[in-house]
């Protein structure tokens, strides 16, 4: 215990910088686009409890395709990191090159499916009619960003590779800047306009119509390609990235490199899927349930997944941690730095919940004036409080994995936890409670059904981790590609 102590102690005074240096960078980034949302689901809430719901359904239904993206492109870091960590820059060019490719491929397709398979996902659900039509509207703008937002995850990913996350920061934060007033101006139209700053403004600006949940889903695509555009142009130019050429020289699709992309990739586009889908067959079992529920429920959701940034942006960095350490032949380091974020991520989970807990009232009365939406959400956030540490323990155990490129072990865990163990257990205990003992619960079921998923990944995630980085450590058969 005492050698196990010391080694720990060690690794921090070695790697808390070098972590926080990554993770807070990316943390910012994550806020920043995480304020989209939330500067969504704010004005549209306060246009109409319609819109919000339209809003919230629209978002349940893109925001998986987009970290379906995020995830598969999320492939491109781990072998970037290692490239780097074994000095083999001239490879990544190319790679980045073919990321780029099945971005654009990945981004074509997500636009598509967004307009032209949602409403019958609305009839089979039982969304309200208003609600669907105002939500299709939204998403059929959105869909025009989402080529934009998987060039800009592309380059993010290989950013992060390279040990430069702030750019994203700075990026995320241009998105924002998009964000909010273009949807000031196209939600609330001209009146919003004039109750802002007056009646001086030109008769036709203040005739402007309010979009509502289509001037959301346009403003959205705004800052998509806002951002896209700006990584590209900093990637171009910045003096960080000189030595790897990025935008000379365009590769054409090369299968090999595009194979181990998807290898390392797409379980994690699929892992990410699994888990976001998840909320979004919640938001849509449960939309049935009525226009404050449905509210209740977002903005619950909505506020711990600000708070769930800091774990998340802790896996990220993480993943470039691990994936720098082995790239650098050292396994047996690398095992102690992915123990030692893990270690990390149980203290930040107890900060977000200490946070929940102060911050809770307020913070949702921020969001909606209704009194009985209030008292709902905040039912919803005090369950969330109990899954703090096994959702930040899955997520950096997910994160130390994917530096190992053992990513397809994430999936089936994912999967089965979240699928078998959450969705369905949410859905019994939402619909049916215990027989004899607990009454249907409604959506907080769901929310019940959220914690024992999360804490069967985390189990299952923690078991994997510790066998493959000890194999690694031990030199036995790990896998590893190092191309």
């Amino acid at each position: 215990m005492f050698t196990l102590f010391s080694r720990l102690l060690a690794t921090s005074r070695r790697e808390t910088r070098p972590l926080l240096v990554l993770a807070l960078p990316i943390c910012g980034a994550q806020l920043a686009q995480a304020g989209m949302s939330v500067a969504d689901v704010m004005m549209t809430g306060r246009l109409s409890a319609t819109d919000l719901a339209a809003v919230s359904v629209g978002s349940s239904l893109w925001m998986p395709l987009m970290l379906f993206m995020t995830g598969t492109l999320m492939g491109l870091t781990p072998i970037v990191a290692q490239l780097l960590g074994g000095q083999r820059t001239a490879e990544i060019r190319p790679n980045v090159h073919q990321a780029l490719w099945v971005a654009l491929v990945l981004g074509a397709m997500a636009a598509l499916l967004l307009w032209f398979a949602v409403q019958p996902i609305f009839r089979l659900m039982d969304v309200p009619e208003e609600v669907a039509s105002r939500s299709a509207a939204y998403l059929s703008a959105v869909a025009f960003g989402m080529p934009g937002a998987a060039l800009f995850q592309a380059l993010r990913a290989f950013s992060d590779g390279m040990n430069h996350t702030r750019p994203s920061l700075w990026i995320s934060l241009i998105g924002l800047g998009v964000n909010i007033p273009s949807n000031y101006v196209l939600i609330y139209g001209g009146d919003g306009l004039t109750a802002l700053l007056g009646e001086w403004l030109p008769a036709w600006i203040q005739a402007m119509p309010a979009l509502g949940a289509l001037g959301c889903g346009i403003a959205t695509a705004l800052s998509l390609w806002a951002m896209s555009l700006a990584m590209a142009l900093y990637t171009r130019r910045a003096p960080a990235y000189r030595e790897v050429s990025l935008w000379h020289s365009p590769s054409p699709p090369r299968w090999r490199l595009i194979g181990e992309l998807l290898h390392v990739g797409l379980p994690i586009g699929v892992a990410i899927f699994v888990e976001v889908t998840l909320f979004t067959l919640i938001a849509l079992f449960i939309a049935s349930l009525g226009e404050v529920t449905v509210a209740a429920h977002q903005v619950a959701l909505n506020y711990t997944s600000i708070l769930f940034m800091l774990p998340l942006a802790l896996s990220m960095a993480l993943t470039v941690r691990v994936g720098n350490t082995l790239g650098q032949q050292r396994p047996v380091y690398a095992r102690q730095v992915a123990w030692f974020g893990i270690v990390v991520s149980v203290a930040v989970a107890l900060f977000n919940s200490a946070l929940l807990w102060l911050t809770a009232k307020p913070v949702i009365g921020l969001y909606t004036h209704d009194l009985e939406v209030q008292r709902l959400a905040l039912s919803l956030v005090l369950l969330a409080m109990i899954y703090q540490v096994s959702d930040s323990l899955q997520v950096n155990l997910a994160g130390a994995l994917r530096g190992y490129k053992d990513t397809r072990i994430i999936m089936v865990i994912t999967l089965a936890s979240y699928w078998l163990v959450g969705l369905a257990g949410g859905h019994w205990l939402g619909t049916h409670g215990v027989t004899g003992l607990i009454e249907p619960m409604g959506v907080h079921g769901y929310w019940v059904g959220l914690i024992a998923g999360l804490t069967a990944a985390a189990l299952l995630l923690g078991m994997r981790l510790q066998r493959i980085s000890r194999r690694v450590a031990e030199g036995e058969q790990h896998g590893l590609e190092t191309n």
